[in-house]
């Protein structure tokens, strides 16, 4: 986990890489359905799909910059002098999606990492909630500075440290099963299909190496901090695998290392599932988790604000632009902090301090 690495070439944010897909809907199982739910996507089949599980082609439209949408921002998020000694302050960041330039920006911004890009930040605690690659122009390098400042932070007593996302899943999959067959839950599909279709860069593929493969495998799905419960998934999938954020942990990291595509799929099938804080039941949800899990507040990234707040663009992409997200979204009666900012579909990628308002 210590190996350094660069930040790899830049490449500039082009229109299409900043297309964002979300072409399937995914039914979330359980006492809190309430309704279908855009998911990423699983290649298409012909056969039945079984109760519970339907996904569906879809293509939602691209958010350009444009409307402003007013979400709660924390206001104490410029850089404060950090501690000599004791915890720092705790930060998160939303989804990353390859998007390196745009990351290294918010966190100097932030003050965790200074003009060169090293950890600058003393003992502040940094965590990512998942989702390094895909859609975005290079993944690879955003692992490899979350990797390096690992290290860095660590030396300096403090840590940056990642959750698993689907993403993560998605791309171990491709890897190691390729096109290997899989029991999708709606007929066959491949880990290779999956990846493409949800925005997997070939660039990303061809510099992916064992050290990058080993640290995505070994990350933690679930984690509390200072009483927030940091998931990367708005779903209440984390159920299935555990009591306790360590039984839920060790199940993710065991069925990884059997290395059965079957149950590999279904992970990355549950981690997947989305929404299920959003609407009617969605408090309860929330706090299904919370008495599991323990904390008072759930913090997670995957599912893009804008949607969360119902504020899509037109389909036939006209002149009615959807908004650009200024903060994270607080919502759940509060219970529920959103941290993906939409980063793949010109929205904001976040890094923001905990708790928000203080």
């Amino acid at each position: 986990m210590t190996q350094g690495a660069g930040q790899g070439p830049e490449v500039e944010r082009t229109a299409t890489l900043r297309d964002f897909r979300v072409p399937a809907y995914v039914h979330e199982t359980g006492p809190y359905a309430q309704s279908t739910h855009p998911g990423d996507a699983v290649p298409p089949s012909d056969e039945a799909h079984p109760e519970g599980y339907t996904p569906t082609q879809r293509d939602l439209p691209v958010i350009n910059r444009g409307d402003t949408v007013q979400v709660t921002v924390d206001p104490a998020s410029v850089p404060a002098p950090q501690p000599a000694t004791g915890p720092g302050p705790l930060y998160v960041v939303g989804d990353v999606h390859g998007y390196l330039d745009e990351l290294v920006a918010a966190l100097q911004e932030q003050g965790l990492i200074d003009a060169a890009g090293q950890w600058c930040a003393g003992t502040a605690r940094l965590w990512f909630l998942g989702d390094f690659t895909d859609r975005g122009p290079d993944g690879i390098g955003v692992i490899d500075l979350v990797m390096r400042l690992s290290a860095e932070a660590a030396a300096a007593g403090g840590y940056c440290k990642a959750l698993m996302g689907n993403h993560e899943l998605l791309l171990l999959g491709a890897k190691r099963f390729g096109d290997t067959p899989v029991n999708s839950g709606a007929g066959t599909a491949t880990f290779q299909a999956a990846w493409l279709l949800n925005g997997g860069q070939k660039t990303d593929m061809d510099r992916l190496q064992d050290h990058h493969l080993q640290w995505m495998a070994r990350l933690d799905a679930v984690e509390a901090v200072d009483g927030h419960l940091l998931l990367h998934s708005d779903t209440t999938a984390y159920l299935d695998y555990g009591r306790s954020i360590e039984e839920v942990n060790d199940t993710v990291r065991e069925t990884l290392t059997r290395n059965d595509a079957d149950e590999v799929w279904d992970l990355f099938r549950k981690f997947t599932k989305r929404f299920s804080f959003r609407d009617e039941g969605g408090a309860d949800a929330v706090r299904s988790l919370l008495d599991t899990y323990g904390g008072t507040r759930v913090v997670h990234g995957h599912s893009p604000i804008p949607y969360l707040l119902g504020e899509v663009g037109s389909e036939d992409g006209e002149d009615d632009t959807g908004p650009v997200v200024a903060g994270p979204h607080v919502y759940a009666d509060g219970l529920a902090i959103a941290m993906d900012g939409g980063v793949t579909m010109a929205g904001k990628l976040l890094v923001t301090k905990l708790p928000l308002g203080v």
